[in-house]
């Protein structure tokens, strides 16, 4: 694929953590204006890929482009264009959500007036409108994971990194989430690249999902294509197709017979 249409490209991106490897040689090729689903098991290199490619962390080998620019060598360029939701959300805590996102918008040079009008309908997206006069500190774990996605949208960037972005969200507030980030996809063609576990999220948001485990990107593709290579059935859940790539089993042969009363 054309390099200027892709959103993110790696080649042999890598990070050790002394000798854990935590992410291995990984080559990936996101293009412009999808819905990415980053997929994998707890620990399998998810976060670590998202903190390399938005500049948190520095890989140990390989490189990586993000909007079309080199990761170490312009990680400012890439910065410009990109929203983050971290796994660690870095919220300053004695600042009010109105206060957060004022000075997050200013960072990026948006306009004072158009921060105002802008915080207004991401707080009335994400109900936060009766709590915008009280400090971080005070919020809910939900509640700070909503400051921290409207943080990362008020700038309006090309791409958006979001790790496991709906965790802890109220049901309401992830369906006007996602609605809204579909038509950004639709409208501005913005890239929308998250991590997750969930595989019904995934199956239900993704225009392509990557799964990873133990570091390494075992495929790549849409749902549909990826269950025809898998000989799946075209209606079989991604929760069986992803078993089924990452190596697990979908029985538990016998371990758990204690616990469910089939010992005797």
């Amino acid at each position: 694929m054309n390099a200027s249409l892709l959103a993110v490209e790696t080649h042999q991106l890598t990070k050790h953590f002394d000798d854990v490897i935590a992410v291995d040689h990984l080559n990936l090729s996101v293009p412009r204006g999808i819905i990415f689903g980053f997929l994998g098991p707890n620990g399998a290199g998810k976060s670590t890929t998202i903190h390399m490619l938005t500049g948190l962390l520095p890989p140990t080998g390989g490189t990586g482009r993000v909007g079309g620019f080199d990761i170490r060598e312009a990680a400012l360029e890439v910065k410009k264009r990109i929203g983050v939701v971290p796994e660690e959300l870095g919220l300053y805590e004695r600042l009010t959500v109105t206060e957060q996102l004022e000075l997050v918008g200013r960072l990026y040079g948006v306009r004072r007036s158009e921060i105002q009008r802008r915080t207004t309908t991401l707080l009335n997206l994400l109900e936060l409108e009766g709590s915008a006069d009280k400090m971080i500190l005070d919020y809910s774990q939900g509640m700070r994971k909503k400051t921290a996605l409207a943080c990362a949208l008020i700038h309006t960037p090309d791409i958006l990194f979001l790790d496991e972005p709906f965790q802890s969200i109220d049901p309401i507030s992830t369906k006007a989430l996602k609605a809204v980030l579909r038509e950004m996809v639709h409208r501005r063609e913005t890239t929308v690249f998250f991590s997750t576990h969930v595989m019904e999220l995934a199956e239900r948001f993704c225009d392509q999902v990557g799964i990873i485990h133990k570091g390494r990107l075992l495929t790549v593709g849409s749902i549909p294509d990826l269950r025809v290579q898998a000989g799946l059935p075209a209606d079989a859940p991604l929760e069986d197709l992803f078993v089924q790539i990452v190596g697990g089993q979908d029985e538990d042969d016998g371990l758990l017979n204690w616990l469910t009363g089939a010992e005797k």
